[in-house]
């Protein structure tokens, strides 16, 4: 989600085109180093502070949240640091006095203390090992593997850290007849492995990085100042791959939306193997969306990526064979919105463009340069999916109406109609400062293409986001949506609940069928969605499974969770203790025993 940041930052580079090695014909970038899949993790340490909760005084412009501090230990590096050299110690003296006395992290939204405390914090990388299922059993459908993808900084910030700025890391559970094997492993990016081999950070944090005109100033000084020295090279990527997993083209991604894919894959033993940067022969130059969608009848990708500079939006997909068709600029999109992710259906691809975008003025006295405008009117626009140029797209005024995440799209009065399901935003001026603070209620928004008309009614009142489907009924009409319970305060998830969109609108009711909340001091992550039988077209549509990973900051203790989707309580099928912690973060996706192997 820092598509818009590491796009400012690469401007300070002006980097050309990504300079990348060929490896076997498909375009993956390898790093010339013998190391890089050999990790040397460096430890991060925490300040320690008392574990009694600590009260601070709020104030109208800053607050800080009373919070129970206490961080996870971490192993000692079991390899010594490289040393520093002259040019790598003088910069990091330059980092500190910025961090210091120009840009000290004083929010809690950016304070280390604070964002990676509590199962927030990272661990370190974890070899394949086994669990131990200790309620139920594992069906046979869950044989291949379910990966989360998340943010894990390698080395403790030295200045502002926002989530958002943490390396990924991947935390894969891999089960094979009723056995499951815990993985995690840092995606091996180009920014991982120069970090890595450095023994402490060199870019920048991209998110909580360059907030203002003079902070932008030094630290983009420092930086360019570190290119010229050798220190990194930005033309082979400078951004995380820290959000989400997609397996399309033949190939299994990890995504972030401040580089270029990289490509994974799961070993026969569970674990996790970076294959490398992937360009798509060279038609991929810049990053795309943590969000493709992935049409299940057809298996084509549609993605898209935003840009500071017009045009602001572009569109384009991958077909089936992993070739990539030619780029489709959106004009019409005026000015750079923060768009994150958008939807699909058998005709259309839909588009939002929300309050939330670059705010130059702000930048420039000082401030961010991300923010609100209230009194921009929001709007969603309708392409072809196959349109090869946007003279077909048309934008829909739907005030107030601000996503982040979309849940599906579909059509309907043949094709006349236009239907898509999302979160809203109701809070979005605390967005990007006040997470807690947010509620997003799950709407429905019909389109007449024929009248263009606009209408629009809730789903759910309650705060929820992170909604998925059953991935077959990408595109096309559904009935059931597992969404995230927001809360206690966001970003933690204290339980998921089931929704019937199909419940009539004049009905004036909560959709919500089904409820599972995990209890005090106990989160999960987003939900996913795995059916019992995916090849029966007969099959109801909530006949599967819903998984994800459980914390219990308690005991301090992980768990894999299987839940029955058609029970009214998402009852418990099968439970997996986890070896060691799994923390809080973003995305995941289940691949097929069968996808693996073709893998």
């Amino acid at each position: 989600m820092d598509a818009f940041s590491s796009t400012f930052l690469s401007t300070l580079y002006q980097h050309p085109k990504s300079l990348l090695s060929p490896n076997n014909n498909n375009n993956i970038y390898s790093p010339n180093t013998s190391s890089s899949l050999t990790p040397k993790i460096s430890s991060i340490r925490i300040e320690e502070r008392p574990q009694a909760t600590t009260t601070t005084t709020r104030t109208k412009t800053q607050e800080k949240p009373t919070l129970n501090y206490s961080p996870p230990k971490r192993d000692l590096p079991t390899k010594p640091i490289k040393p520093l050299n002259i040019p790598a110690i003088i910069f990091n003296a330059l980092d500190n006095l910025v961090n210091t006395f120009i840009d000290p992290p004083l929010k809690p939204i950016v304070d280390p203390k604070y964002v990676l405390s509590d199962n927030f914090a990272p661990v370190d990388e974890l070899p394949p090992t086994e669990c131990e299922v200790v309620e139920g059993s594992l069906p046979p459908c869950l044989d291949g593997a379910y990966i989360r993808n998340g943010p894990n900084p390698q080395h403790l910030p030295r200045g502002p850290y926002h989530l958002f700025d943490g390396d990924g890391m991947l935390h894969s559970i891999r089960i094979s007849q009723g056995k499951a094997t815990l993985c995690s492993r840092y995606v091996k990016t180009y920014k991982y492995i120069i970090e890595h081999e450095a023994g402490s950070p060199v870019i920048p944090n991209v998110y909580a990085g360059f907030n203002s005109l003079t902070v932008s100033a030094a630290r983009g000084a420092i930086t360019a100042a570190r290119v010229l020295a050798g220190q990194f090279n930005p033309a082979n990527g400078i951004g995380l791959v820290n959000t989400t997993l997609a397996l399309f083209g033949g190939k299994l991604f990890a995504l972030g939306e401040s580089d270029l894919p990289y490509a994974v894959k799961i070993a026969p033993n569970g674990d996790i193997i970076t294959l490398g940067r992937y360009d798509f022969d060279g038609k991929l130059s810049t990053s795309m969306t943590g969000h493709p969608k992935i049409d299940p009848e057809t298996n084509e990708a549609f993605a898209f990526r935003s840009s500071l500079v017009p045009p602001f939006l572009t569109y384009f997909r991958i077909e089936p064979n992993g070739t990539k068709t030619p780029d489709v600029p959106i004009f019409s999109m005026t000015r750079p919105s923060f768009l994150h992710d958008f939807a699909i259906t058998k005709k259309y691809a839909i588009f939002a463009d929300i309050q939330i975008g670059m705010n130059p003025f702000e930048f420039i006295t000082g401030g961010s340069p991300m923010g609100t405008d209230l009194g921009k009117i929001t709007r969603l626009g309708v392409i072809p999916r196959y349109a090869k140029d946007e003279s077909e797209m048309r934008w829909f005024n739907v005030l107030g109406f601000n996503i982040i995440h979309a849940i599906n799209a579909w059509e309907e009065d043949g094709g006349d109609t236009v239907v898509m399901v999302a979160p809203n935003i109701l809070s979005v001026e605390h967005t990007l400062e006040r997470v807690d603070m947010i509620h997003a209620c799950v709407e429905k928004v019909k389109i007449d293409l024929k009248t263009g008309m606009v209408s629009r009614h809730p789903i759910s009142t309650r705060n929820l986001d992170l909604g998925v489907i059953n991935p077959a009924y990408v595109g096309k009409k559904n009935k059931y949506i597992y969404a995230a319970i927001i809360g206690d305060p966001m970003p933690k998830i204290s339980g998921i609940v089931k929704l019937d969109v199909s419940i009539a609108e004049a009905d004036r009711r909560d959709c919500i069928v089904a409820c599972r909340k995990f209890g005090e001091g106990c989160f999960c992550g987003e939900p996913f969605f795995v059916a019992k039988n995916p090849n029966d077209p007969a099959a109801d549509e909530d006949d599967g499974y819903v998984v994800s990973y459980v914390h219990n900051e308690k005991t301090g203790e992980s768990s894999f969770l299987v839940m029955d989707a058609k029970s009214p309580n998402l009852d418990t099928v099968a439970a997996v203790k986890l070896p060691r912690r799994v923390p809080y973060g973003f995305h995941g996706l289940f691949v097929t025993e069968s996808d693996l192997n073709k893998l």
